[in-house]
């Protein structure tokens, strides 16, 4: 046995080592997963050009770790999901905030749609020291650091993992979004800093750009299920990467929920 392929080495990249099993990421026996279309595994229908759109959670990349991992992925996702929609109404509605679908790690991937809708981006530090989001000055990080704040106030040792929007560049893409959309990813890098145990799944810093090749490979509009499938090992692969770089960070997980805790005391 090599033990050694279990650490981090030397310039290794978050998708560097993919793994087939889910990893490190088994260790999370309750996962929650937070978005949109592309989380909820939502296929894209064309009968006698009449477009249709399906949210087919079993085919949600969720859903693909769920049975890689053996453990339970709660789905509070929909198609055209937004952060403001998601904290004023739908994570009620879908039990994301409340106790008995409280989780050890969530996973937000949220902003797809916030990019085309929401003109505001928002203040860090506002977004991070207000109470709640300002309904008369909506922003993109106040609603997104309200919904962390929501769930932290009931799950408070709970793991968050904040995806980052992919790179895209295929054919019919608005190019206007790609300065926008950097943007808004480099906020959500600065809003996990402001965060306790909170990490970014850096996708379009670390994974595959979404060029026409990819689009042809791996969409029918939205994602293929081969596309889905694709997600989950990389959403996997990462977690996976962040606990063998940070193994003190995960050391407790298992009591999250619980009001135990491993106190050193005395050590110096």
């Amino acid at each position: 046995m090599d033990v050694n392929k279990f650490y981090v080495t030397d310039g290794e990249k978050p998708l560097d080592n993919l793994v087939s099993d889910g990893g490190f990421c088994g260790i999370f026996r309750t996962i929650g997963i937070i978005g949109d279309s592309l989380a909820s595994g939502e296929f894209e229908s064309m009968e006698e050009g009449i477009r249709g759109y399906h949210d087919f959670y079993e085919y949600s990349w969720g859903k693909f770790m769920e049975r890689t991992l053996g453990n339970t992925v709660h789905l509070f996702c929909r198609g055209g999901m937004t952060v403001k929609e998601f904290f004023d109404t739908y994570g009620a509605s879908c039990g994301a905030f409340g106790h008995d679908k409280l989780c050890q790690a969530y996973i937000i991937a949220l902003g797809v749609n916030d990019t085309a809708r929401m003109e505001q981006l928002g203040d860090i530090d506002t977004a991070l020291t207000e109470r709640g989001p300002d309904a008369n000055n909506p922003n993109f990080l106040s609603y997104y650091a309200g919904i962390i704040k929501r769930i932290k106030a009931k799950q408070p040792r709970a793991k968050f993992f904040l995806m980052t929007l992919p790179t895209t560049t295929y054919a019919g893409y608005e190019p206007e979004l790609i300065d926008k959309r950097e943007k808004w990813c480099e906020a959500i890098r600065r809003l996990a800093e402001g965060f306790s145990n909170t990490y970014v799944l850096d996708i379009r810093k670390y994974g595959p750009v979404y060029d026409q090749k990819f689009h042809d490979t791996f969409f029918l509009g939205h994602m293929r299920a081969t596309g889905y499938l694709l997600t989950a090992k990389m959403v996997m692969s990462y977690i996976d990467y962040i606990i063998r770089k940070n193994p003190d960070d995960f050391s407790q997980v298992g009591f999250i929920g619980t009001p135990y805790s491993y106190e050193q005391r005395g050590v110096v």
